[in-house]
């Protein structure tokens, strides 16, 4: 894995919200007494949803402060863990998936539609602010290779077109449905199931 860095451009400071500070609380009080640590993940996570999609290092300051926890350690947490972005994201971050199953499938293709539409290179903000992209390790849909996550959906059996339709659409405002951009429903065969299709079988399974 390559060096994670902080971004250098850093805001002045970072507070919780009365909401976001609420929640975190709760986070911490799952957790006995002197185990506070436990909760610094979920701690940054709702740090970096409030920081509009990443985490700044202000933020980072603030999870130790509460937690009791030297900053050197909560920096080493948030730059290990590649579910924290360190500089800032689009609107919508794309996150393409090009291990080995869903390289095989035409990933390439998908990276390309991102190079095109979004920045050449990733953890690049596009002009308008609206998309940033990024290649992850497996996102576990290999069933539905090649595939992408955006926010939290995750969108399959993507190509090159898909893709750019997809990413049209989403600059448009519009909410493309997640899961296969294609006519399966899940993960079933292409064309719907191939065995098991004689209904006799469950006939002679009901006899007995």
């Amino acid at each position: 894995m390559s060096a994670r860095r902080l971004a250098k451009e850093q805001p002045t400071e970072f507070s919780f919200s009365a909401e976001n500070l609420e929640i975190a609380k709760q986070q911490i009080a799952k957790y006995p007494e002197g185990r506070q640590a436990s909760a610094v993940i979920p701690l940054l996570w709702i740090a970096q949803r409030q920081g509009d999609g990443w985490l700044s290092e202000p933020a980072m300051r603030c999870v130790a402060d509460m937690l009791g926890m030297a900053y050197i350690r909560v920096y080493e947490i948030a730059t290990f863990y590649t579910m924290f972005n360190l500089s800032p994201v689009g609107k919508h971050l794309v996150q393409v998936c090009t291990t080995t199953p869903c390289w095989l499938r035409g990933s390439d293709d998908v990276v390309n539609a991102c190079k095109k539409h979004i920045h050449e290179k990733p953890h690049t903000v596009s002009e308008d602010g609206t998309f940033s992209w990024m290649e992850v390790e497996c996102l576990g849909a290999c069933v539905n290779a090649p595939m992408v996550q955006v926010g939290d959906d995750f969108f399959e059996d993507l190509d090159g077109p898909k893709m750019e339709a997809l990413l049209s659409d989403l600059r448009a405002g519009k909410n493309p449905e997640p899961g296969p951009q294609n006519e399966r429903h899940s993960s079933e065969p292409m064309g719907g199931a191939t065995t098991l299709l004689d209904k006799e079988i469950y006939a002679a399974q009901g006899e007995n």
